[in-house]
């Protein structure tokens, strides 16, 4: 997928509370869109960027448009709550074989 579209990473939004993610999509917003439709709610959606070829804390980043919440607390593309990175990195985790 990475060498598809960007070389070497992939885009991904996960569902903290549904714990799914959408992943290879052009931009995190598609993605986001797709998973509104499927029933996510946008107050749950976290955008990440993997890269495949990296390993440990490098294998994802935070990193999105979508991640701009000010309502929530969250004023960076970065997530900034550590108990949601935790949560997306064990999401990715068990959903990503590797």
């Amino acid at each position: 997928m990475a060498a598809a579209m960007f070389g070497n990473m992939v885009k991904a939004v996960v569902d903290i509370e549904r714990e799914v993610l959408a992943v290879d999509g052009e931009l995190h917003a598609d993605l986001e869109s797709l998973l509104i439709e499927d029933g996510s709610k946008p107050q749950d959606l976290w955008g990440i960027n993997l890269y495949p070829e990296l390993r440990g804390d490098d294998f994802v980043e935070f990193d999105s448009m979508i991640n701009v919440r000010p309502s929530r607390e969250n004023r960076s593309r970065g997530v900034e709550d550590p108990r949601t990175r935790e949560r997306i990195i064990h999401i990715v985790a068990e959903r990503i074989s590797r």
